[in-house]
């Protein structure tokens, strides 16, 4: 179902992901769905999640800002390339006024992606390569967010030429070198 919900939603956007198209793509019962999420938008966050899992893994090669660049080069790339774009703006479009699928988006992508972008920071916080007052946060709002910001506000077309400015940016600040 999930696998049925992901094609749906890459192909024909969040407008296309109803539990009737879901189940008749699926071969399953509207029950079914209806027993597994309170709505089309909670199914529809679950399934992006599930479709980008793969591609957006996080490495950890021992190289910080190597890892940051693969890892972010990956997010835009299934953007911009893979077709992720729109359903990902009509996801977070529709969160704001649906608070099921706000809650999905949250608790089963959101959350989850910056978890595994904390923890790849957190490595790099024991092995020496961030301070140890290094706001992690913060790294992964100047990242993401600046991808997020362009994608959702600005409505500007980017690609993977900003990854590494951003990396560098976010490693080692704007202000000259000493």
């Amino acid at each position: 179902m999930l696998a049925a919900a992901g094609r749906l939603l890459l192909r024909d956007g969040l407008p296309a992901v109803t539990f009737d198209r879901v189940a008749a793509e699926a071969g399953a019962s509207r029950t079914t769905l209806y027993k597994w999420w309170p709505s089309p938008g909670a199914l529809a966050a679950e399934a992006y999640f599930a479709r980008s899992e793969r591609e957006l893994a996080f490495p950890d090669t021992g190289d910080l800002r190597a890892d940051l660049i693969s890892q972010l080069g990956a997010f835009v790339r299934w953007l911009m390339d893979e077709g992720a774009q729109q359903p990902m703006a009509e996801l977070i479009g529709a969160a704001q006024l649906d608070p099921d699928l706000a809650r999905a988006w949250s608790q089963t992508y959101a959350q989850p992606r910056r978890e595994l972008a904390r923890v790849r920071l957190r490595a790099a916080q024991q092995r020496g390569q961030l301070r140890d007052d290094a706001d992690l946060d913060v790294i992964v709002d100047q990242l993401w967010g600046a991808c997020y910001h362009r994608l959702l506000v600005l409505r500007v077309p980017f690609d993977d030429s900003i990854v590494e400015p951003l990396v560098d940016h976010a490693l080692h600040g704007a202000a000259p070198r000493t």
